[in-house]
């Protein structure tokens, strides 16, 4: 079938058209005049995005993701929202809404979740595609009472997204403050155990101490350094002083007696000698000088020997001196390392104190800041244009359902004019002929009859191609 053929189809059956088309522009004209009117009201949010929370000062990626608007969207149409909105619009309580209730659900369920579906089931939620305005629309019979209740969910959705970024926050307190309580005990003895160790051990301040106990033991080994060098050299001069040629011995060779008594044994051995050369040994002179003599040597003998025992005598001194600053050398090493060690103990109590300070420092501050953003209801959700109650009914659209009816109309009288074509085929062109009796045309008639349907008569002219 081409486009010539539905049209003579559709020529040929108008009245079918025209008929269905008239019925179904009545219909809806009918039906638009007797559905009740239904009203809308609309109000628009305004989702601020600041990028920054004025409280913490922290940017705020979560409002950049693409499903933020989504969510929001579906927070206006949540359950909570609409039983918000049943209270605050007190539904609840009207003893009419109560019959329809006991009615309609035969006492299953609230009469709060009932409506609140019921308020759902009427709302409407557009989100803008370019901007963050949201558009909460509500439908029904009263404009005043859509109006109220687009407001009142506008208004709940404010309150339950302030709810929602609070209650997390109160509960994130009630953990910090319990946390704060155990970090504050935790320093607290970290603190005692450093306090009792620096008590126990009599430390004031660790480091000076050190550097006081320091110096002494470079001191004591100074002395220490000093007074081997000395008994090394005592020692020797012992060892010289007590061997067999003891006027070798230097401590012996610069005593000033030793010098008197050597100059003055030397002179009375010349006078001795002298006197040997022209006395006898019997005379009294010889025998007196011989006397001197003697006497001198004694008392040189006897000086020599504690010249030398006093060297032995001093190189002892410098032994035990040197023993005595050994043995003060390795106390004051070992005072030295037990500081170390005490200052390495009291280093990790010390920092146990900075770690659980640091601890508190850091856990006080986050209970600050949490506790200020629990208390803070402060939303960024704007009223841009609150609802009125509307003038205008929104539905039925009565030009619009016309519109519609006429274009449905036209669809459906032709598709019941092709179904009749189907159901009574007639032959309406040469070409329907053709295919019919499977002949070619060669002529066609030209007939005006005086009624519009033909029964079978002959044409009167015939024209050849």
């Amino acid at each position: 079938m081409n486009l010539t053929q539905l049209l003579l189809i559709l020529r040929a059956r108008k009245k079918i058209v025209l008929l269905t088309l008239m019925i179904t522009v009545a219909l809806a004209l009918g039906v638009s005049l007797v559905l009740p009117k239904t009203y809308k009201a609309t109000s628009t949010l305004l989702l601020n995005y600041k990028g920054v929370d004025p409280l913490t000062g922290m940017t705020m990626p979560g409002q950049l993701l693409p499903g933020y608007m989504a969510t929001q969207v579906d927070i206006i149409g949540s359950k909570n929202v609409a039983l918000r909105v049943v209270d605050q619009l007190e539904l609840a309580r009207s003893p009419a809404v109560i019959a329809q209730f006991n009615e309609a659900a035969q006492g299953k369920g609230t009469v709060r979740d009932w409506l609140a579906d019921l308020l759902l089931k009427k709302l409407e939620v557009m989100p803008s595609r370019e901007s963050s305005v949201v558009d909460v629309s509500f439908k029904g019979a009263d404009p005043q009472f859509v109006a109220a209740v687009s407001n009142a969910f506008a208004e709940q959705y404010q309150k339950v997204s302030i709810q929602l970024k609070v209650d997390p926050m109160r509960k994130a307190t009630t953990y910090f403050d319990d946390q704060t309580k155990l970090l504050r005990d935790n320093v607290e003895r970290a603190q005692s155990r450093l306090s009792k160790y620096q008590q126990d051990n009599g430390i004031v301040s660790v480091d000076n101490r050190l550097d006081v106990e320091s110096n002494r033991l470079n001191d004591l080994s100074a002395q220490l350094v000093l007074a081997q060098g000395q008994a090394m050299e005592a020692n020797s001069r012992q060892r010289m002083a007590q061997g067999g040629n003891l006027s070798e011995s230097p401590d012996v060779a610069s005593n000033p007696l030793i010098q008197s008594l050597k100059l003055g044994l030397g002179n009375a051995e010349g006078k001795l000698a002298e006197l040997g050369q022209r006395l006898d040994r019997n005379h009294p002179q010889y025998q007196s000088a011989k006397a001197e003599v003697d006497k001198l040597r004694r008392d040189l003998a006897e000086q020599t020997r504690a010249t030398s025992q006093s060297v032995g005598n001093n190189a002892q001194i410098l032994q035990q001196r040197e023993g005595a600053i050994r043995a003060a050398l390795a106390a004051q090493k070992a005072k030295v390392l037990e500081l170390n060690r005490t200052r390495d103990e009291m280093g990790v109590l010390s920092k146990d104190v900075e770690s659980a300070q640091r601890a508190f420092d850091v856990t006080s501050q986050r209970l600050s800041q949490t506790r200020i953003e629990g208390q803070a209801e402060q939303s960024d959700i704007a009223m841009l244009n609150p609802a009125t109650a509307p003038i205008e009914p929104d539905s039925p659209k009565i030009p619009r359902n016309v519109l519609l009816s006429i274009f449905l109309g036209l669809m459906l009288g032709c598709g019941i004019a092709l179904l009749a074509e189907l159901l009574d085929r007639r032959i309406r062109s040469d070409q329907d002929l053709s295919e019919v009796l499977q002949i070619p045309v060669f002529g066609v008639v030209d007939w005006k009859p005086k009624q519009r349907r033909m029964r079978g008569m002959l044409p009167r002219r015939l024209r050849l191609n």
